[in-house]
Protein backbone atom coordinates (compact mmCIF):
# COMPACT_ATOMS: atom_id res chain seq x y z
CA UNK A 1 0.00 0.00 0.00
CA UNK A 2 1.58 3.60 -1.07
CA UNK A 3 1.07 6.70 1.38
CA UNK A 4 -1.76 7.74 -0.47
CA UNK A 5 -3.75 5.00 0.24
CA UNK A 6 -2.60 5.07 3.57
CA UNK A 7 -3.52 8.38 4.83
CA UNK A 8 -7.90 9.07 4.82
CA UNK A 9 -8.02 12.22 2.54
CA UNK A 10 -9.56 14.29 5.02
CA UNK A 11 -7.29 13.81 7.33
CA UNK A 12 -4.50 14.89 4.55
CA UNK A 13 -6.64 17.66 3.71
CA UNK A 14 -6.81 19.24 7.44
CA UNK A 15 -3.32 18.54 8.06
CA UNK A 16 -2.13 19.94 4.31
CA UNK A 17 -1.59 23.75 5.50
CA UNK A 18 -0.08 22.99 8.49
CA UNK A 19 2.81 20.80 6.82
CA UNK A 20 2.98 23.47 3.64
CA UNK A 21 4.73 26.18 6.21
CA UNK A 22 6.77 23.69 7.65
CA UNK A 23 8.19 22.38 4.55
CA UNK A 24 8.43 26.30 3.77
CA UNK A 25 10.59 26.59 7.03
CA UNK A 26 14.06 25.87 6.26
CA UNK A 27 13.54 28.46 3.34
CA UNK A 28 12.08 29.86 -0.14
CA UNK A 29 11.26 26.63 -2.38
CA UNK A 30 8.78 26.21 -5.20
CA UNK A 31 6.05 23.85 -5.87
CA UNK A 32 7.10 21.02 -7.12
CA UNK A 33 9.59 20.54 -4.28
CA UNK A 34 6.99 21.08 -1.68
CA UNK A 35 5.39 18.18 -3.33
CA UNK A 36 8.36 15.89 -3.40
CA UNK A 37 9.38 17.17 0.42
CA UNK A 38 5.97 16.18 1.39
CA UNK A 39 5.95 12.55 -0.51
CA UNK A 40 9.38 12.14 0.93
CA UNK A 41 8.26 12.55 4.31
CA UNK A 42 5.53 9.85 4.16
CA UNK A 43 2.56 11.95 3.15
CA UNK A 44 1.63 10.54 -0.47
CA UNK A 45 1.32 12.15 -3.81
CA UNK A 46 -0.13 15.94 -3.07
CA UNK A 47 -2.06 17.12 -6.87
CA UNK A 48 -0.61 20.72 -7.68
CA UNK A 49 -4.20 21.73 -7.74
CA UNK A 50 -4.33 21.09 -4.33
CA UNK A 51 -1.57 22.60 -3.78
CA UNK A 52 -1.14 25.67 -5.32
CA UNK A 53 -4.55 27.50 -4.59
CA UNK A 54 -3.65 27.00 -0.78
CA UNK A 55 -0.44 28.65 -1.44
CA UNK A 56 -2.45 30.99 -3.34
CA UNK A 57 -4.73 32.18 -0.43
CA UNK A 58 -1.42 31.78 1.83
CA UNK A 59 0.21 34.70 0.27
CA UNK A 60 -3.56 36.38 0.46
CA UNK A 61 -3.63 36.15 3.73
CA UNK A 62 0.19 37.50 4.02
CA UNK A 63 1.57 34.10 5.31
CA UNK A 64 3.79 33.57 2.38
CA UNK A 65 5.85 35.81 -0.08
CA UNK A 66 6.68 34.98 -3.90
CA UNK A 67 8.97 35.36 -6.13
CA UNK A 68 9.97 34.52 -9.92
CA UNK A 69 13.27 32.78 -10.44
CA UNK A 70 14.54 32.21 -13.75
CA UNK A 71 15.66 29.06 -14.88
CA UNK A 72 19.16 27.50 -15.58
CA UNK A 73 17.68 25.74 -18.86
CA UNK A 74 13.79 26.68 -18.84
CA UNK A 75 11.43 28.90 -17.94
CA UNK A 76 11.55 29.85 -14.61
CA UNK A 77 10.17 29.12 -11.20
CA UNK A 78 7.84 30.73 -8.66
CA UNK A 79 9.54 30.79 -5.24
CA UNK A 80 7.08 30.58 -1.79
CA UNK A 81 8.44 32.18 1.62
CA UNK A 82 7.21 32.45 4.92
CA UNK A 83 6.85 36.16 6.23
CA UNK A 84 7.32 36.88 9.73
CA UNK A 85 3.63 36.21 9.97
CA UNK A 86 4.11 32.88 8.59
CA UNK A 87 6.45 31.97 10.73
CA UNK A 88 4.19 32.82 13.73
CA UNK A 89 1.37 31.10 12.05
CA UNK A 90 3.54 28.22 12.12
CA UNK A 91 4.44 27.98 15.56
CA UNK A 92 0.82 29.30 16.70
CA UNK A 93 -0.20 25.84 14.99
CA UNK A 94 2.43 23.63 15.89
CA UNK A 95 1.12 24.25 19.60
CA UNK A 96 -1.94 23.93 18.66
CA UNK A 97 -1.97 20.34 17.41
CA UNK A 98 0.43 19.05 19.92
CA UNK A 99 -2.67 20.37 22.48
CA UNK A 100 -5.30 18.50 19.82
CA UNK A 101 -3.19 15.21 19.21
CA UNK A 102 -2.82 14.88 23.44
CA UNK A 103 -6.60 15.60 23.23
CA UNK A 104 -7.08 13.06 20.51
CA UNK A 105 -4.60 10.41 22.19
CA UNK A 106 -6.01 10.97 25.44
CA UNK A 107 -9.71 10.09 24.10
CA UNK A 108 -8.84 7.29 21.94
CA UNK A 109 -6.86 6.14 24.43
CA UNK A 110 -8.94 6.26 27.81
CA UNK A 111 -11.58 3.39 28.38
CA UNK A 112 -14.97 4.60 30.00
CA UNK A 113 -15.16 4.11 33.57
Amino acid sequence: MNAAEQWPSDWLRATLGLCVLRALQPGPSYGYAIITELARRGFGEIKGGTLYPLLARYEAAGLVETQWRPGAAGPGRKYFALTDQGRSELTRLRAEWARFGTVLDDFLTTTKE
